[in-house]
């Protein structure tokens, strides 16, 4: 499993753009996105890295530690 901390998820917007953001890279992917926390959880065979440079890309750059 993949964990992000998102800083800039604020909304249920911002939780589908990532949700499509995943799904882009790996179509099988199961996405979670909490809203309040703002962490999101991947299961993927996709490295990781490709994940956080097309999250980067779309606008939503993940914060570490991941």
């Amino acid at each position: 499993m993949i964990e992000f901390n998102i800083p800039d998820i604020s909304c249920g917007h911002c939780a589908g753009v990532v949700q499509k953001t995943v799904k882009a890279l790996d179509h099988t992917a199961t996405v979670e996105v909490d809203i309040p926390t703002k962490h999101v959880k991947i299961t993927s065979e996709v490295d990781r890295a490709a994940f956080a440079d097309a999250l980067v890309a779309a606008g939503y750059p993940p914060s570490g530690p991941w």
